[in-house]
């Protein structure tokens, strides 16, 4: 993930979870300390977070609907899950993202 990549995403996360998040909250978001966090976070938009963190972030962009749904975490296709039913299905889930996220923010 590089900077601008990590930008997009905080201003997507924004827009799934309706308020406007900000460096500080986006640290919040991936467990950084409080007290400097959103430094890390402006530095990350500039250069690119570390490896550690972008999978971290791939897996809180699934909250958007801009985002994919990685891999592992995709088992509306399976074929026990009714065709006519995986959409409704991956709504539910990316809305149980946005609840974490917001539940995580307080």
């Amino acid at each position: 993930m590089t900077g601008p990549e990590l930008k997009q995403l905080r201003a997507d996360l924004s827009d799934a979870l309706e308020r406007k998040l900000t460096a500080a909250d986006m640290a919040k978001l991936c467990g950084l300390p409080e007290k400097g966090g959103g430094d890390t976070i402006r530095r990350w938009e500039v250069s690119g977070p570390m490896p550690e963190a972008t999978k971290l972030l791939r897996v809180l962009a699934m909250a958007s609907e801009r985002y994919p749904i990685l891999e592992k975490f995709d088992i509306f296709d399976r074929h026990d899950v009714r065709e006519e039913d995986r959409p409704a299905k991956r709504a539910a889930f990316r809305e149980q993202m946005r609840d974490e996220a917001r539940r995580r923010l307080g």
